[in-house]
């Protein structure tokens, strides 16, 4: 079993092309002793957002804070704490803060996609691979 306070593991910034104002903290992954499953805490500034992007796994969030949308393709969907979303895997998506304050969610996601490296959709206009930082 592992017990640790979240604000003890670093905010790193999303640098994925199309990320403005993002940061992430790998909460639980594969390295901590997760065999399966990779929690990460995603803090959005004000006027922030993650980028706009798909890959071939779904994943699960659960709004702790702040109030934002999620865009479903073209579709803005609103979002305050004690929401969930489910990500269906291809699924074009994208996390925006509309609120004063810091938008914060829970994403879970399999370690299969964490630990690989998956190309962002071409349609997103996004090129790059991304992978979680190493040790994290």
């Amino acid at each position: 079993m592992k017990v640790q306070d979240a604000g003890d593991v670093p905010l790193r910034p999303v640098t994925m092309e199309g990320a403005w104002g993002c940061g992430v903290r790998w909460l639980l992954c594969e390295p901590d002793g997760a065999p399966n499953f990779a929690m990460r805490q995603f803090d959005v500034a004000p006027g922030g957002f993650t980028p706009r992007h798909s890959h071939p796994y779904e994943h699960e969030v659960y709004v702790l804070e702040g109030e934002g949308v999620v865009l479903q393709g073209d579709v803005e969907r609103p979002l305050k704490a004690g929401h969930v979303v489910l990500v269906d895997p291809d699924e074009v998506h994208q996390f925006r803060n509309t609120g004063s304050t810091t938008l914060r969610f829970l994403c879970l996601i399999p370690n299969s996609a964490a630990a690989g490296q998956f190309p962002v959709a071409p349609e997103c206009g996004v090129s790059a691979s991304r992978r979680p930082p190493s040790g994290r």
